[in-house]
């Protein structure tokens, strides 16, 4: 270990570099052993040289070259589904459907899941995992126990399995307590009297009707007795972690908000793949690093890693720096440019026109696309420079 001198410190701090580098600087000279000032200082040149390499020439056409890094490995996606994290009961959309899913900022994704890891109380033992379980998914009465119609008497019964209601509610020692709060559920939900005989519940219409018979019976396969409604299943997998060896919670659909209140859950490294859960839970920093590792994780499913990151994070960027979710396209990001010619480029070109000429909107041919259009250089990189001739006395 080496420690960080006043002569050190000062070889660091005069290099051109943000702070989080300068702290890595320092983490990499403390972790060898005998660093000397000399040393410390090519540690930081390097870095410095390396770091202003990387950086982006003024005016260059960041947005073009983004568009174009992400857009060309994007033409070698798939249109697929494919499963989920190797979890083999579980299917998600991959490949091109999600990343235009993730551009064009839809509200609901075609299949919500969710990845939920457990705190330490429950993250090491199946049981306690299992209690987790039972409170995010909805549990059905077609999980419960058997129903049965008796058209004679007008009766809807319900036999309970006496071993299910253990099993999801571990913390209730008595099953017919356990069918008293089932049958409290029915009542509140169709509005009927249930009468209960240990785990077996009877009920059935006011007026005796067929229809309404079978109508009951189908209100009570939509009642959600325990857990969340939106999320349907819910599947438990050993996994190697950061934090070691646990049980990780995979989910059929997505609840955030409610899903961190849970007992259990370790709320700082759960996450779904609803970008606009996010926002709405966690805020938009939160949404755009969601962005961010979404479309990454598409692009490398499909073997496509290489794209790099930043031009992800400008994407990610332009979707959320006015703090709300835009998609790219006409109805975001793309259809409120100031261009007129921008706008008209994309989609719908003659309302655009129309609608320009009505209010008279001028252009002032700033951007890429509009001066593409009419034939002017573009005022990027070397077509922003102005050349003059002038004599030795200038």
């Amino acid at each position: 270990m080496t420690e960080i001198t006043d002569d050190i410190e000062a070889a660091v701090e005069d290099r051109s570099l943000p702070r989080r580098l300068k702290e890595e600087v320092y983490d990499a000279i403390e972790s060898r052993d005998g660093v000397t000032t000399k040393q410390a200082e090519q540690i930081a040149k390097a870095v410095e040289s390396q770091y202003m390499d990387t950086r982006v020439d003024p005016l260059d056409p960041v947005g073009t070259v983004s568009a174009q890094s992400i857009g060309e490995p994007g033409t070698q996606m798939t249109m697929n589904t494919f499963h989920y994290a190797g979890v083999a009961e579980m299917d998600v959309t991959q490949g091109l459907p999600r990343l235009i899913e993730l551009v064009d900022a839809r509200k609901n994704p075609d299949t919500p899941v969710m990845t939920v890891h457990l705190d330490e109380e429950h993250r090491d033992d199946r049981e306690k995992a299992h209690e987790v379980v039972w409170n995010i998914e909805s549990t059905k009465i077609l999980s419960l126990g058997d129903i049965s119609t008796n058209v004679a008497d007008m009766i809807v019964s319900i036999n309970l399995n006496e071993d299910t209601l253990q099993e999801r509610w571990p913390t209730m020692d008595s099953t017919n307590e356990i069918a008293g709060d089932i049958a409290d559920i029915i009542e509140d939900s169709l509005g009927v009297k249930v009468t209960q005989q240990g785990t077996v519940l009877e009920f059935g219409p006011e007026e005796p009707s067929y229809r309404d018979l079978l109508q009951l019976v189908e209100q009570l396969r939509d009642v959600v007795f325990k857990g969340i409604e939106d999320i349907t299943r819910v599947v438990v997998r050993k996994e190697d972690t950061e934090e070691g060896e646990e049980f990780v919670l995979y989910t059929e659909g997505s609840a955030l908000k409610k899903v961190l209140r849970i007992d259990g859950v370790d709320a700082t490294r759960t996450s779904c793949n609803n970008i606009h859960e996010i926002h709405k839970t966690l805020g938009i920093e939160a949404a755009r690093e969601a962005i961010i590792n979404e479309t990454m994780d598409t692009l490398e499913e499909q073997g496509l890693g290489d794209v790099n990151i930043r031009h992800l994070m400008l994407v990610a960027d332009i979707m959320t720096n006015d703090g709300t979710i835009q998609s790219i396209g006409r109805h975001g990001i793309s259809g409120n440019k100031d261009s007129v010619l921008a706008r008209a480029a994309f989609e719908v070109t003659v309302n655009h026109l129309l609608d320009a000429a009505i209010y008279g909107e001028a252009d002032d041919l700033d951007g890429v696309i509009e001066n593409v259009i009419v034939g002017k250089p573009v005022k990027l990189g070397t077509g922003d420079v102005d050349l003059r001739m002038g004599s030795k006395s200038d």
